[in-house]
């Protein structure tokens, strides 16, 4: 388990429990208003959401604050299509909210246990040529600032800052609520196919992602193959079955789950049988335990034309990824114009890595993968491990000075700085 230097007095871990938070003290306000006076009072401090961060995104040496008590409202606006959420809601019990009063989002990550604020800060996605990062759904934010006080942002008012601050690492600030375009609810279905050969993915990648709404690939990395492939696609009129073979795969008979072996009743339906959006698009339940538990995760994404050769590289360095990997998932994410955002500017591919619990073994093996997928352009998940130094990769970040620029207007005196932070943006190397 990883820990920064840091006074002892706090035991709070991450969900996947590879990082125990180094911070001196530990709060869970009930309120905004309660939030407000420990940051007026703090001179370090960061924002916990789900805990679903494996990096040190979120930790400090000074006052951690979980947001898990803040307000769960969820207010839709039926003639606006928009729906106003509080700073602790996870997309679980947003998408069930949304369903009963006929209304749905466009896309989901893999895990309803995300609160909302926090994915949308580190850049999370879901799958799908058309679907980009989930901060793409955001109207408004509401950000509490260094000072205590509350900013609101949105594309109308502070367009830029706006652009800067929906994905922003929690490095501006604690978003405090959220206003999300929603649609006219919808079903979806989800289909799984078996023993995908990497020639065919590599050779008809446009065609093989392309095939769904959302396409996930899972592989060990092992016999040049993809052992599965979840398709799920909104339903129009009348649910069809699913041909049996699709690119040489084979339909499953019966749930899987993506990891090899592992009893598939934490994931979602499959087999095609329609059902709410919420409650498809991820890959997991929302009482379930998600993923495979404890594991340590990384993530890279590259522009999606070199996916073909960035695929054949890592099967390549499938032997010496097999002691430590649970599995790997590719998907595909939309271009967006967020500063942060791993797909600002372009659309990409994304190639998701679960570990078991050894970190400093995974943190041991991740340069061989880092410098497989160097060529190809890739850039690391805010929340996930990666070992690659920063000044290698953040120059693909066309914002970076401005999103600098941007930390130093709202947070003068670093407040919502740390170690990570630090050493990403304001190290002067890296600039």
């Amino acid at each position: 388990m990883t820990r920064l230097p840091g006074p002892p007095s706090v035991s709070e871990t991450n969900w996947g429990g590879n990082l125990m938070y180094s911070a001196a003290r530990f709060h869970r306000p009930g309120s905004v208003e309660e939030l407000q006076e420990i940051v007026r009072r703090a001179s370090s401090v960061k924002a916990l959401g789900t805990r679903h961060s494996f990096s040190s995104v979120a930790d400090t040496e000074g006052d951690l604050v979980s947001l898990e008590r803040l307000s769960r409202t969820i207010t839709v606006n039926a003639d606006q299509q928009t729906v106003r959420i509080g700073g602790g809601v996870r997309y679980g019990e947003l998408g069930a909210a949304l369903h009963a009063q006929g209304f749905a989002l466009p896309n989901l990550a893999s895990l309803p246990q995300l609160s909302v604020a926090g994915a949308c800060a580190t850049g999370t996605h879901g799958s799908g040529d058309a679907s980009p990062v989930l901060a793409s759904a955001v109207t408004r934010l509401e950000l509490l600032t260094a000072s205590g006080d509350l900013l609101e942002l949105s594309p109308e008012h502070g367009a830029e800052m706006f652009r800067g601050a929906v994905v922003s690492v929690g490095a501006l600030g604690i978003v405090t609520a959220l206003t999300l375009a929603v649609e006219p609810t919808y079903e979806v279905r989800q289909d799984v196919y078996e023993h995908l050969a990497l020639e065919q993915v590599a050779g008809q990648f446009d065609e093989v992602m392309s095939a769904a709404d959302s396409v996930s690939l899972f592989t060990t990395w092992q016999n040049d193959t993809f052992h599965q492939a979840w398709l799920k696609r909104r339903v129009h009129g009348a649910v069809l079955a699913a041909p049996r073979t699709w690119f040489g795969a084979t339909l499953a008979e019966q749930d899987l789950h993506p990891v090899p072996g592992a009893s598939a009743t934490p994931c979602t339906p499959q087999g095609g049988r329609p059902g709410p959006w919420f409650e498809r698009w991820p890959h997991f339940r929302m009482g379930q335990t998600p993923s495979s538990g404890e594991e340590v995760q990384s993530e890279y994404l590259f522009p999606r034309q070199h996916a073909p050769a960035a695929l054949r590289a890592l099967f390549a360095l499938g032997p010496h990824l097999a002691p430590l990997l649970l599995v790997s998932e590719v998907r595909t994410v939309a271009a967006d114009s967020f500063w942060l955002s791993p797909c600002s500017g372009h659309d990409c591919a994304a190639v998701h890595f679960t570990w078991r619990q050894d970190e400093p073994a995974v943190r041991a093996l991740l340069p061989l993968i880092e410098s497989a997928l160097t060529p190809f352009g890739a850039r690391p998940h805010w929340g996930k491990v990666f070992v690659t130094p920063p000044q290698r990769w953040l120059g693909r970040q066309s914002r970076l000075a401005d999103f600098r620029d941007l930390m130093q207007t709202l947070d003068p005196d670093g407040k919502f700085q740390n170690a990570f932070l630090k050493a990403t943006f304001l190290d002067q190397n890296n600039f």
